[in-house]
């Protein structure tokens, strides 16, 4: 259930479904999934599918997680100073920290930040590059902007502004917008504006305002 092996399988698995970024792929090889699951759900870890995490948030269905590295990514090699709304358990963080100098990782909800940390606690070599904030996810996290790349783990009814304005020139923002209906968007910097590319259709939790303890 734990083994490198059955890591590989799911690698192979994202692969048939169409991921062809290799960088994305090996970070998400790197790191051990079922650390950040609920122990009742560990033998589910490695399931192509999205898991609880009380609070009414889930784990993102790892093709999710690869599909949307695929385009934060974009052809780049690494992704630079990072900022992720959302760190939910802290997978996605931990996964982020293969992939870029420095993750900054913020989520609303406080005790399931501490859960985070806990998990991430358990991967010291990733620890130097990691940043957690208690904060508000809509409103991005302005005292350590800009960043070379932001994605987000919740649905926006629309692209918060906030984040558009920290962004870096030829920075790439990746987060789902919509309500009943939502899609996943790359946003990309450029000097003479924003360049924005609707993908695939996408269900996330919504992407919620101010601050929660528990």
């Amino acid at each position: 259930m734990t083994s490198r092996r059955t890591r590989e399988r799911m690698i192979a698995r994202l692969r048939a479904k169409g991921i062809v970024d290799e960088t994305a792929l090996a970070a998400m090889n790197a790191v051990p999934r079922h650390i950040f699951v609920e122990e009742a759900l560990a033998s589910r870890a490695y399931e192509d599918t999205a898991l609880p995490l009380g609070f009414d948030q889930t784990i993102s269905q790892p093709y999710t997680v690869a599909r949307m590295l695929e385009a934060l990514l974009n052809g780049r090699k690494s992704l630079g100073k990072t900022l992720e709304v959302g760190a939910g358990c802290g997978y996605q963080t931990a996964v982020l920290a293969h992939l870029c100098r420095d993750i900054y990782a913020v989520e609303r909800i406080e005790a399931l930040l501490a859960r985070a940390r806990r998990n991430l606690e358990q991967l010291p070599d990733i620890s130097a590059r990691l940043h957690l904030e208690h904060a508000d996810g809509s409103l991005g996290l302005s005292k350590s902007a800009p960043f070379d790349s932001i994605i987000v783990a919740a649905a926006a009814p629309a692209v918060p502004q906030d984040l558009l304005r920290q962004l870096a020139p030829d920075g790439v923002l990746v987060l789902p917008v919509g309500g009943d209906e939502q899609y996943l968007y790359r946003i990309e910097r450029k000097l003479q504006g924003f360049v924005e590319t609707r993908l695939e259709s996408v269900r996330f939790v919504p992407l919620l305002a101010g601050l929660r303890l528990k």
